[in-house]
């Protein structure tokens, strides 16, 4: 086995090792990181054992990243371009897999670059395409309407002063359309008090555009649907989520395929006898990063690992998952 040494400067990958403990990657397996990125989980598994890994990016840059890892691998590193939301097709025949993974974070490739518009800690281009494609984020803060726009930050960044944001987005506009991030960083300021616990006023509307733009929940809600069906008997979907959308749908999908509805009123009658779920939770509540990572790499303070095992004993399952 290849051992790979290519370690990318300034990615650090989130719960790493509570990733590996709950994936337990062994010889011969197959594994699918639907979240390539700087490739840290990538490296990790395929130092663990034996094994495949497919892995997925809809950002061609790190997939060109990604190449140089490919050739250390031996051709144990498969990489496919796209969103982990069209997996089923882009992974093609490599199912089933024993082991998936999704770090829902965006990549610190991405935030780092200026040029890609993600952050506001760098003036830069006010973009936020994850792939490069379809309309950017200026395209939709200049575009959108009042209430459109403020119903993406309400609903995508919890942003609860959305309203008064938009109206200020909108009269700014009209003066001048925005085409940085730190143009529109400075106008969402000037709406909201200085939070004491120093998050900057800007992070909620960013994290609405960003999600907006790039549709993430719709593709995690697709790939909450495809991923179970890609596991081998025994095998793991692991998502680590870095907000409470997120966590909520992921939260929401795992406990209806493990079984754990909610229990039916006293006064209905009492449901049909139906076979065991086809798979489990592996962990009971979603794990946190521990103290000292925390302390080590501040991204990882709102992340929660959930996992999910495919039953031995189970059989694909019939229809599509409830979202």
């Amino acid at each position: 086995m290849n051992a790979i040494t290519l370690v990318h400067a300034g990615h650090v990958p989130v719960m790493l090792k509570e990733v590996l403990t709950a994936l337990a990657p062994r010889p011969g397996g197959r594994y699918l990181d639907g979240t390539f990125g700087g490739g840290g989980y990538a490296r990790a598994i395929l130092n663990s054992a034996d094994c495949v890994l497919h892995a997925i990016d809809r950002d061609s840059a790190a997939i060109a990243r990604g190449q140089e890892m490919a050739a250390q691998a031996d051709g144990r590193l498969v990489l496919h371009q796209g969103t982990f939301g069209d997996m089923t097709s882009l992974v093609g025949d490599a199912a089933p897999f024993d082991g998936i993974v999704l770090d829902l974070g965006v990549s610190s490739f991405q935030i780092d670059q200026a040029e890609r518009g993600f952050s506001f800690r760098h003036d830069g281009p006010l973009d936020m395409r994850m792939g490069g494609d379809g309309p950017s984020a200026a395209d939709l803060v200049n575009t959108t309407s009042e209430t459109e726009l403020a119903d993406i930050l309400y609903r995508y960044g919890e942003e609860k002063l959305s309203r008064r944001i938009a109206r200020a987005i909108v009269a700014a506009r009209a003066e001048e359309p925005f085409t940085t991030t730190g143009r529109l960083a400075h106008v969402i300021r000037s709406c909201v008090p200085r939070d004491r616990s120093g998050i900057d006023g800007a992070t909620r509307s960013f994290q609405g555009l960003r999600i907006a733009v790039n549709d993430e929940l719709g593709e995690l809600e697709r790939a909450l649907e495809a991923a179970p069906r890609l596991l081998a008997p025994g095998g793991v979907f692991v998502v680590v989520t870095f907000h409470s959308l997120e966590d909520r749908l992921v939260k929401r999908a795992m406990a209806t395929l493990a079984g754990r509805t909610a229990n039916p009123s006293r006064y209905e009658p009492a449901p049909a006898r139906q076979e065991p779920p086809a798979f489990s939770l592996l962990y009971s509540r979603p794990l946190s990063a521990t103290e000292e990572e925390e302390r080590g790499n501040p991204r990882a303070r709102s992340a929660r690992l959930r996992a999910l095992v495919r039953n031995p004993v189970s059989q694909p399952p019939a229809s599509g998952m409830p979202a």
